[in-house]
């Protein structure tokens, strides 16, 4: 074996978890057992659109191949479950006979999560990645490359090798050493304070209670409602779930230190649920259903709850999923996330440069009305 070699694998069933999990800082939307666990539960297969194709780096050290860096990578035919939308570039395509599908993507399926996306330990590595990456785009069936949400040295490194730089926003809360809800309450303008008062209030009023259930506290029947939440909502909405039940009770057994399930319960009857994932320093607010509608119980369900929760066991940073101005009211602000692009075609690339040119503009004067708009008292 060469002394440094990448391979593709259409599983992580050979590696151990371990060895993969070294790599990740800790982010549970990275960990083997999330990204496994879709796979074992068919939710990122050929047939769904979400083929993986993980590219890892391997070493030997001692004579022995020891895994020192990964790409989470799936060759896609649709871009359903992204959240860096791109329909318009694949009409464009279509419009000039020509197939945009398929096309290799680095995410984390179905999530909207920042994070790591050439995972390893030194620079010299990730830049081995970075080549990787876009050698296997050149020498694939595939119209084009796109990573999405990679943390900031990530980003720096994709766009240094001359993939296309994209910036899109999300709202996240930041936890600055609140004691209490109250606490952090006290910081906002008299308005906004007042709304989510107001907001909580009514579901107080109405007669819901809520449970927050974490790891082993989570039981069978409580999986099998969340899903039966999660499914009515996505079909409320004309649209087919992503994830299914299978998937939901794997990363349930694999990973209950990071899971965190809030359940909302009016007159003895469950009638909402949220799930979300979480670290010691950052909560991922990812999804939720509800069975009937009663006034804030959204709020409270996905976001409020979620806050004490941070607030109690110190957690820094409450990632609240892509998009949703509604977020900054409630004590979100607008944080830039980034995309890298890379396409073959030269005239399409060409296309698409002078697109998010004019985007990045549009997106700095979007940024600069959202700070106006703070919910925070002023200094």
């Amino acid at each position: 074996m060469r002394e440094v070699d990448l391979k593709v694998l259409d599983s992580l069933d050979t590696i151990a978890a371990q060895e993969w999990d070294a790599l990740t800082d800790n982010n549970p939307t990275l960990r083997h057992a999330f990204l496994q666990s879709m796979v074992d539960a068919g939710c990122t297969t050929a047939k769904t659109g979400w083929l993986p194709q993980f590219l890892t780096l391997w070493r030997d050290v001692d004579g022995r191949q020891s895994l020192c860096g990964a790409v989470p990578l799936y060759v896609k035919s649709h871009s359903y479950g992204e959240y860096v939308f791109d329909w318009s570039w694949a009409e464009a395509y279509q419009r000039h006979g020509l197939a945009y599908y398929p096309k290799l993507l680095s995410a984390i399926p179905f999530t909207p999560c920042s994070g790591g996306r050439l995972l390893a330990k030194t620079s010299a590595d990730r830049k081995i990645l970075v080549d990787g990456l876009i050698s296997l785009a050149e020498q694939s069936d595939v119209s084009s490359l796109h990573v999405l949400f990679p943390d900031a040295e990530d980003h720096q490194l994709l766009v240094a090798k001359g993939m296309m730089p994209r910036t899109s926003i999300q709202f996240h809360w930041q936890n600055a050493g609140y004691k209490s809800f109250a606490d952090f309450l006290a910081t906002m303008s008299h308005d906004k304070r007042k709304k989510v008062k107001q907001e909580r209030r009514k579901v107080v009023e109405a007669g819901i209670t809520f449970k927050r259930l974490v790891g082993s506290d989570i039981t069978d029947a409580d999986w099998d409602f969340f899903v039966e939440c999660y499914d009515h909502t996505y079909r409320a909405h004309f649209s087919t779930p992503y994830l299914n039940r299978k998937f939901f009770g794997l990363i349930g057994k694999r990973m209950p230190e990071n899971v965190l399930l809030i359940v909302a319960e009016r007159e003895g009857k469950r009638i909402a649920s949220a799930l979300n994932l979480f670290s010691e320093d950052t909560l991922y607010g990812r999804y939720w259903g509800g069975l009937e509608f009663h006034s804030g119980l959204h709020f409270e369900t996905c976001y409020y709850q979620a806050l004490e929760f941070c607030i109690a066991r110190g957690i820094q940073v409450f990632e609240g999923g892509a998009q949703g101005e509604h977020k900054l009211a409630r004590g979100f602000l607008p944080v830039k996330c980034h995309s890298a692009h890379w396409l073959k075609q030269p005239q399409f690339a060409k296309a698409v440069e002078d697109f998010l040119r004019r985007e990045s503009g549009g997106m700095a004067q979007y940024v600069n009305e959202l700070g106006e708009s703070s919910p925070f008292k002023s200094a």
